[in-house]
């Protein structure tokens, strides 16, 4: 049996803050993805020129930073240089005799991270009204055990862990630019069985007795037994229609007043304002049903167009394109109903609709296959890498045996 020790004799918090050191030191972040780091030009979090660091923590190359909101989730890292860190992360100082390495195995493996998870304080909980915020308190994790692993055993440790991770990582990165090129490839499937054909206008493909129109533009809480409407938010595939139970609903009052938008089988629904460009197609169960204020109807003249055909070209790279420029230069991006039905159709035969649409639904569903799969592997992968770690650092596997 290993003998263990308590988390408190290797680990000192520090609680120093930058001062006037911040303004010459890069700020660092904690991610469960990537351990501790730079904060890049692109996070949301990033601190403006004029931002005041000085009451920000001070650690130092080699310091254990932890998000205490989500040490749970194993947000935490060796901090790779010296740095300023929120004032909500936790910095603790290792003690020397450690190999940094092996203790950030230790404490990010699936092991110790479970055992955090349980320390953490006010998960669903709520005190006085108020929801609790998850939090680790550092004297918990003091109070945790490490295995007490000789100082030669540790570097092996980590240098069997730094050769096998990174093995599992190149591959998962390997697959990770696969999906990257299916993706790719099904975006240049659809937009090149779209080319070469004449086009015309959304809006000339429309019923003249059903036009375009946007739905209800208050919907009030919800009615037991009231009318189902779609929002942006339930359009979640290609064409596939919302499930009426996962629909909200309005009252029949408030619905009646939107007799325009009223939604019949086989309408095309397509979400405008912020969240544009999502695609439905309305099943008969939803007939009646209606709309909200940043969803159009769009019901199509079927001896003009077949509708899974128009499904493709509104989520073709040609119509995002087309949007893009439309609204390009608008303070707000939001698409309206005005550039919806001026968007661009190709309007080959029906017959030659159907056969693209046939097409793009057979070769868009292997692809789709193809990332699933690939997305599965990557899983497991990471999944590898998590049993790689924890049986390592809890000794149920003998590095030595692995050189």
């Amino acid at each position: 049996m290993i003998d263990s020790i308590r988390l408190k004799w290797l680990l000192t918090e520090s609680d120093v803050r930058a001062g006037a050191e911040a303004e010459a030191l890069p700020l660092l972040s904690v991610s469960i993805s990537w351990g501790v780091r730079r904060r890049e030009a692109s996070d949301t979090t990033t601190r403006a020129a004029s931002e005041d660091l000085s009451n920000y923590k001070l650690c130092r190359a080699g310091d254990l930073v932890i998000n205490r909101m989500r040490a749970f989730q194993g947000a935490l890292g060796i901090a790779p240089e010296d740095g300023v860190v929120s004032p909500d992360y936790a910095v603790l100082r290792v003690d020397a005799t450690v190999d940094k390495r092996w203790l950030n195995y230790f404490l990010t493996s699936g092991f110790t991270v479970a055992t955090m998870a349980s320390l953490v304080r006010g998960i669903g909980g709520t005190e006085a009204g108020n929801v609790r915020t998850p939090r680790l308190n550092i004297s918990e994790l003091q109070s945790m055990t490490a295995p007490l692993v000789p100082a030669d055993e540790q570097r092996a440790i980590a240098d069997y862990l730094d050769r096998e991770t990174a093995r599992i990582d190149t591959l998962i990165e390997e697959q990770q630019r696969l999906i990257e090129m299916l993706r790719e490839r099904r975006v240049a499937t659809i937009a090149e069985e779209l080319n070469g054909y004449d086009v015309t206008r959304l809006r000339r493909l429309v019923d003249r007795e059903r036009p375009m129109t946007y739905g209800i533009l208050q919907c009030g809480p919800p009615v037991d037994g009231g009318v189902v409407y779609v929002g942006p938010s339930d359009i979640v595939g290609e064409g596939r229609s919302p499930e009426r139970v996962a629909l909200r609903t309005t009252a029949p009052e408030i619905a009646a007043a939107y007799q325009r938008s009223v939604l019949a089988g086989g309408d095309v629904i397509v979400s405008i304002g912020p969240a544009y460009g999502k695609v439905a197609v309305v099943s008969d169960e939803l007939a009646g049903g209606n709309l909200t204020q940043d969803t159009v109807r769009v019901a199509l003249r079927h001896d003009l167009v077949d509708t899974r055909f128009v499904v493709w070209v509104l989520l073709s790279r040609q119509t995002t394109d087309y949007w893009d420029r439309e609204i390009m230069g608008a303070t707000f991006r939001r698409l309206n109903l005005g550039t919806l039905a001026k968007t661009p159709i190709p309007l080959p035969s029906l017959e030659e609709q159907r056969r693209i649409a046939a097409y793009l639904d057979q070769q868009t569903a292997k692809i789709d296959m193809l990332i699933a799969e690939t997305e599965r592997f990557i899983e497991l992968a990471r999944e590898r890498r998590a049993a790689l770690i924890t049986a390592a650092v809890t000794g149920q596997t003998d590095v030595r045996e692995m050189v």
